[in-house]
């Protein structure tokens, strides 16, 4: 006979994380992912300055050569690879992609982004017009920004095995002194913030991809937020933590901040900023919009009593101007996330376990 432990785990199985081969779920920002750089990456690469697994790594290099993470004068450095499909989407493409993507790791860490560089795998046969369109974006990304891609390389590869064009983009910024943002410092009783309306990015891509037409039009949120960013910090310099919330959506970047600042997160689902196109979207497509990714969108953690103040803020800027606090921050169960529901209904948002959406950043 089967008790009830043998019955459960029948039919609700762990996902298993011992995988001997890549799968698209690796890629997702999820549980795999996560899976992936803690049983591959950190043990051969693990220091102080990259197990803290921020967006954006915070160091000096002192005249010995050596990186720490405790001098007066600091830099932010990131790394980031785009293989969206399609290359070409309504509200950008994957240049555009590329620079804002690294230009927001930077921002959100709290750093003022500077220089980027650029490498482009380019698969034999890739038309250069396409090309060309590629890099004028991101010229103009660059612009709008303010930083200069200062260095770059390409490399070509068979026809067949490289998909077009891959593009991985590296940026340096400067922090200033009075900041410390991480994810390492929500504190019970902090609200969370989100800057705008969530799953815009992915669900265009996947309309996009599978030719899906809408009532309304949907674009990608694709865009620098150093500006928000500057101005949240101006008004708000007690911030505790930001991050954009890609790959794994919503979900993934609360759940990576719960676990690392040893918090619980509240979230209201009442409170969430989703458009009317993207809820009808994700429910025709069995899809949560907390899983799904967004490319020009952060969230924010701040005390409590700076919430409302700080969202008045980024209701004034164009990429805040559908900002919300969609949740706070709790000691009740730790490294987890719950969503509350109208009827006071809870379930837990865990992170998410394979590839809802794949090749979509």
């Amino acid at each position: 006979m089967t008790n009830a432990a043998d019955f459960d785990r029948s039919v609700c199985p762990t996902p298993r994380q011992d995988h001997e081969r890549v799968l698209l779920g690796h890629g997702s920002g999820g549980r795999l992912s996560a899976d992936l750089v803690g049983r591959v990456f950190l043990p051969e690469f693990g220091n102080e300055v990259l197990s803290a697994l921020e967006d954006a790594a915070t160091l000096t290099i002192d005249p010995r050569g050596e990186a720490t993470r405790d001098q007066a004068n600091r830099i932010a450095f990131t790394t980031d690879s785009f293989v969206v499909k399609p290359l070409f989407f309504p509200g950008g493409d994957i240049g555009k992609l590329a620079v804002h993507g690294t230009v927001n790791d930077l921002a959100v860490s709290g750093a003022q982004p500077l220089y980027l560089s650029a490498a482009f795998i380019l698969e034999e046969g890739f038309q250069i017009d396409p090309l060309r369109r590629i890099v004028r974006s991101m010229r103009q990304a660059c612009a709008a920004a303010g930083v200069a891609l200062v260095t770059g390389d390409t490399k070509v590869v068979d026809r067949g095995k490289g998909d077009q064009i891959f593009i991985t983009t590296t940026g340096i910024g400067v922090h200033r002194v009075d900041r410390d943002l991480s994810i390492h410092n929500a504190r019970p009783g902090d609200a969370v913030i989100v800057s705008g309306t969530i799953g815009d990015h992915g669900i265009t891509i996947m309309s996009t991809r599978e030719g899906i037409e809408f009532e309304t039009a949907l674009e990608s949120d694709t865009a620098p937020l150093n500006g928000l960013v500057e101005a949240m910090l101006e008004a708000c310099p007690t911030i505790r933590a930001m991050r954009d919330p890609t790959r794994g959506g919503v979900s993934s970047t609360l759940n990576e901040l719960a676990v690392a600042s040893h918090v619980g997160i509240v979230l209201d689902e009442a409170s969430l900023p989703v458009k009317p196109a993207v809820h009808s979207a994700c429910e025709m497509l069995g899809l949560d919009p907390l899983y799904v990714a967004n490319e020009g969108k952060l969230i924010a953690v701040v005390p409590g009593d700076r919430a409302e103040p700080l969202v008045e803020v980024m209701r004034r800027h164009p990429l805040g101007r559908d900002a919300a606090v969609i949740g706070r921050v709790v000691s009740e169960h730790p490294a987890m996330v719950v969503l509350r529901n109208a009827i006071g209904g809870q379930r837990v948002v865990s992170l998410l376990a394979g590839e809802q959406l794949p090749r979509i950043c």
